[in-house]
C-alpha cells in the first residue's frame, strides 16, 4: 500500500505524509500561521546566539586559544563561530569609535579653518607692508630723482615677502585674540591668492592647476593629485578625507586579518591547513577589538592615564603568545619568538604600508 505524500510547501519536494519536518529542507511540515510560528524562529535563534555568545565571551578573555582549539577539534556548535563573533564584535568596536571618530573629524576642520585664517591674515599683512612700502617710495620720488626712486621701489618690493621686525608682534597679537597656533605648520606650496582669484573667476581648471604648480604633460595620475587637492582647497575641510580613511578600516580588515593567518601558516608550515591557521586569526582579532571596545567605553567616561592603556595594550602580545602555545601545542620558546615574529611583521610591515595604502585611498576618492 502506498504511503500518502505531503508536498513542501518551502521546496515543493515530496516526502513521506508521517514526517513532521520536509527530509529536504527542514521546515515544518504542517504548520499554520500564527503568532508563535512568524516568531519561533526568530526568538530560538537570537536566544542560540546568545547562549553560544556567553559561553564564547569568557573563555575568549580568559583563555587564550582554548575557542580555537575546540572549534578545529569539532566543537563547533557549543561556541560561536569564530568568523561570527569576529563581526559581532567588531561592528560593536566601529560602533564605539564612531563618536570618537565624529570628534576627530569636527577638530580637523576647526584646525583647518584656523590655518587657513593665519595664512590669510599673514597675506594681508603683506599685502598692507607692500602698499605701504609703494607709498613711501612714491613720496621719495618727489624728493630724489627717478633712477634714486626706483632703486627704493625695487628695495621696497624685496623686503615685502615675509612680514618681519614689527610685524612679529604684530602677527603675535592677532594669533594670539583669534586663537591660532603659530607653530602649526599647516601651508599650501602655491600663492593661494592666484588661486583665488581664479576661481572666483570662473578660469578653467586647466588654468588652475598650472597656477597650483602642475607642470607640463601631467598624466592621469597626477592631474587626479590636483583635481582632488582643487577639491580639497575649495572644501576647506579636511575632515571628510579623514572620514573616507576611517570608513576604509573595516574594509582593510577583511584583508589584513587572512594575511596575519597567512603569517602564522608560514611560522607553522606543519601545523595545520591555512583554514585552522584563519580560525586562530579570527578570535584573536575578535579578542582584540573586544579589548579596544572596552578602552574606548571606559575612557570616552574617564580618561584612563596613558601608562595603563599601554600596559593593556602590552597585554594583548602576552596573550597571542599564550594562545600561540595553547593552540600549535609547543614551547615556550617557540610561543614567544613566533608571536614576537608575527606581531614584528604585521606592526612594522603591513599595517604601515596598508595606513599608506588606505591614506591614498581616501585623498583620491573622498
Amino acid at each position: 500500500m502506498t504511503k500518502p505524500l505531503e508536498t513542501c510547501k518551502n521546496c515543493e519536494q515530496q516526502f513521506n505524509d508521517e514526517f513532521n519536518f520536509c527530509p529536504h529542507c527542514g521546515q515544518q511540515a504542517k504548520d499554520e500561521l500564527t503568532v508563535k510560528v512568524l516568531f519561533y524562529n526568530t526568538i530560538s535563534n537570537y536566544f542560540s546566539f546568545d547562549a553560544r555568545f556567553l559561553k564564547s565571551f569568557l573563555p575568549l578573555l580568559f583563555r587564550p586559544g582554548y575557542l580555537a582549539l575546540k572549534f578545529i577539534q569539532g566543537k563547533r556548535l557549543l561556541y560561536l563561530h569564530p568568523a561570527q563573533m569576529y563581526l559581532f564584535i567588531a561592528v560593536v568596536f566601529f560602533f564605539l569609535f564612531s563618536f570618537i571618530q565624529r570628534n576627530q573629524v569636527r577638530d580637523l576642520d576647526e584646525k583647518l579653518a584656523k590655518t587657513l585664517k593665519k595664512n590669510q591674515v599673514i597675506e594681508n599683512i603683506a599685502d598692507q607692508k607692500l602698499k605701504d612700502s609703494i607709498e613711501n617710495a612714491r613720496v621719495e620720488k618727489k624728493r630724489k630723482n627717478d633712477s634714486i626712486a626706483a632703486a627704493a621701489v625695487k628695495q621696497a618690493l624685496q623686503n615685502t615677502k615675509l612680514p618681519i621686525g614689527i610685524e612679529d608682534k604684530q602677527l603675535d597679537s592677532i594669533f594670539k585674540a583669534e586663537k591660532i597656533d603659530i607653530n602649526d605648520p599647516m601651508t599650501f606650496d602655491f600663492n593661494t591668492k592666484v588661486v583665488d582669484s581664479l576661481i572666483e573667476a570662473g578660469a578653467a581648471e586647466s588654468e588652475i592647476y598650472n597656477a597650483m604648480g602642475i607642470g607640463e604633460d601631467p598624466g592621469y595620475f597626477k592631474r587626479r593629485l590636483y583635481a582632488q587637492g582643487l577639491k580639497f582647497y575649495k572644501s576647506r575641510k579636511g575632515g571628510s578625507i579623514l572620514q573616507a580613511f576611517y570608513d576604509t578600516i573595516p574594509i582593510a580588515m577583511f584583508f589584513l586579518l587572512p594575511i596575519f593567518a597567512f603569517i602564522l601558516k608560514l611560522l607553522h608550515l606543519r601545523r595545520g591547513t591555512y583554514a585552522h591557521h584563519l580560525v586562530f586569526s579570527f578570535y584573536y582579532f575578535s579578542f582584540l577589538f573586544t579589548v579596544f571596545s572596552i578602552i574606548l567605553a571606559v575612557n570616552y567616561i574617564i580618561d584612563i592615564p596613558d601608562w595603563i592603556d599601554f600596559l593593556i595594550m602590552l597585554s594583548t602580545f602576552i596573550y597571542l603568545i599564550l594562545a600561540l602555545k595553547r593552540f600549535y601545542m609547543q614551547g615556550w620558546f617557540k610561543s614567544l619568538f613566533k608571536g614576537a615574529i608575527t606581531s614584528f611583521v604585521f606592526l612594522s610591515i603591513v599595517t604601515p604600508i596598508t595606513l599608506v595604502l588606505l591614506s591614498f585611498f581616501a585623498f583620491l576618492f573622498y
